[in-house]
């Protein structure tokens, strides 16, 4: 990650992490006038054990040569998650992790009959990115225009974000939401170099105010898969429990199949695939 990233993304993260934690969170007593939300650096530093100057510097992206303790400190004192103090490190550079590569442009064909095994599970091959690499004939029922869409949109992220009218609407997408951005930064913060990244980051953003908004948090998570529920024209609700393989042989790379959750939504599944059959 050039140091310009870094530090940019760490001064915003930094502030937003200070700002949730709020005086009475850390054992100080309320004032009347407070203009600044959550903590002062000050605070911070005085909790962390560290000097003032040292803390703003930090937060400030200075390029500093910052110690684990330091870190370790600073995020104790903001309650940071065991991601979000990952996190923390990479923007830091103590250390840099190691960075997810893409996947190959060409994947092995042997994957097309995995895929095509799992058949009427709805499955797919998805990078670091979330763009979709491969799928079989479910996963196609499901999502038709998703499969058409230029390598640039044919993504799950964009999918939940800035989807087509002709997709199927995602029922608790309200739910998932934060938690897909969160996510999406862990991966993001080992790729943030890449234009690539930026490039998708700044599309979305664009095309979705929720993104930008959740984006804008800052918030950071490891990903997980949870259940989608999709409402279908023609067909009714369909949830679907993701299950998620990494391929040892190709870094990055997963294997995502999704399952319906109950009888109702396997029926509407045949359903789908019945219709899809007979387009």
């Amino acid at each position: 990650m050039p140091p310009s990233v870094n530090r940019t993304e760490l001064r915003e993260f930094l502030r937003s992490r200070r700002a949730r934690v709020t005086p009475e969170d850390v054992g100080i007593p309320a004032t009347v006038r407070r203009r600044t939300p959550g903590l002062r650096r000050e605070e911070v530093a005085q909790l962390a054990g560290i000097g003032i100057t040292w803390y703003t510097w930090l937060e400030q992206g200075r390029p500093i040569n910052v110690s684990s303790q330091v870190l370790d400190a600073v995020a104790r004192t903001l309650f940071l998650s065991a991601a979000e103090r990952e996190h923390l490190y990479r923007l830091a550079e103590v250390p840099q992790p190691p960075a997810i590569s893409d996947p190959p442009i060409e994947l092995p064909g042997h994957l097309d009959s995995v895929l095509g095994a799992l058949d009427p599970l709805p499955a797919m091959l998805v990078d670091g990115r979330t763009d979709v690499l491969r799928w079989n004939r479910a996963y196609a029922a499901l999502h038709p225009a998703l499969v058409s869409a230029p390598p640039g949109r044919r993504n799950t992220l964009w999918q939940l974000f800035a989807a087509p009218e002709e997709q199927p609407r995602i029922v608790n997408r309200e739910e998932q939401a934060p938690e897909a951005v969160a996510g999406f930064r862990y991966r993001y913060s080992q790729n943030a170099g890449d234009p690539r990244w930026q490039d998708f980051v700044a599309r979305l953003c664009t095309a979705s105010p929720l993104f930008s908004r959740l984006w804008a948090t800052h918030d950071v998570a490891p990903p997980h898969l949870c259940d989608k529920r999709y409402d279908i024209p023609g067909i009714g609700e369909v949830s679907l429990r993701a299950t998620s393989l990494e391929l040892t042989d190709h870094p990055g790379v997963r294997l995502v199949v999704q399952t319906p959750t109950d009888e109702s939504s396997r029926e509407n599944v045949d359903r789908l695939l019945r219709r899809a059959t007979h387009v």
